[in-house]
């Protein structure tokens, strides 16, 4: 199989998986990984069970395509955070309901656990509102962003990660996704305690080691 084959496949299998892990459903939610100059991404209104590898969309960054599929309607999103952050090898955009909840308070997920380290700082930050669909949605994702959060909330709309391949991308979205459901479950109980910024500073440093084996 060559590398755009697997990287087809890999596109469809993180799709699917998305659906099994209540991330997404019906047609909602888009993944990419960068491709050479431009990127893989997921065409627009295919359902992941019935998506094939041959309908993964070869854009460029600046929104060129060609062949029988359309892409998603987000594929600026992905372009602009290829496009800054030499880092991301690909992205997940999913609508998980938990996520989506917080990102109707407009709010970024604080250091209430230990684990928000994980995704680059002392908070997951929330990108302001925009259309979905549209440049300014895309630049203010890519801005929020910026160069050290790997994944954060997009006001009144869902969520974006990034990581290596599309696997590890979509791993970090469940893993914000399980994170926001703590966090409304522990403001339902009451005031969350926040850890302080040298508590998140000892985590981060422990973090640069974290689950490495000794080879």
């Amino acid at each position: 199989m060559s590398g755009e084959a697997a990287a087809r496949d890999s596109l469809v299998a993180a799709a699917r998986e998305s659906v099994r892990l209540g991330l997404n459903s019906g047609t909602v939610g888009n993944f990419s990984l960068r491709h050479g100059e431009g990127m893989l991404v997921t065409p627009t209104g295919i359902p992941p069970g019935e998506m094939g590898p041959e309908q993964i969309v070869a854009m460029d960054l600046r929104g060129g395509w060609q062949g029988d599929w359309v892409p998603s309607s987000e594929w600026a999103i992905h372009a602009r955070i290829y496009a800054a952050r030499p880092d991301a090898g690909a992205v997940v955009h999913a609508h998980p309901d938990h996520c989506v909840a917080l990102s109707c308070l407009r709010e970024a997920i604080p250091p209430f656990h230990y684990m928000v380290a994980g995704f680059g700082g002392e908070e997951v930050p929330c990108a302001p509102y925009a259309c979905f669909g549209s440049m300014e949605l895309a630049v203010a994702v890519a801005e929020t962003l910026g160069e050290r959060f790997n994944a954060c909330l997009m006001a009144n709309h869902g969520m974006v990660s990034l990581g290596a391949e599309p696997a590890a991308a979509l791993a970090r979205a469940a893993k914000l996704e399980t994170l926001a459901r703590q966090y409304l479950l522990a403001r339902a109980a009451g005031v969350p305690v926040r850890l302080s910024p040298e508590e998140m500073a000892e985590v981060a440093a422990r973090y640069a080691g974290y689950g490495q084996q000794r080879r």
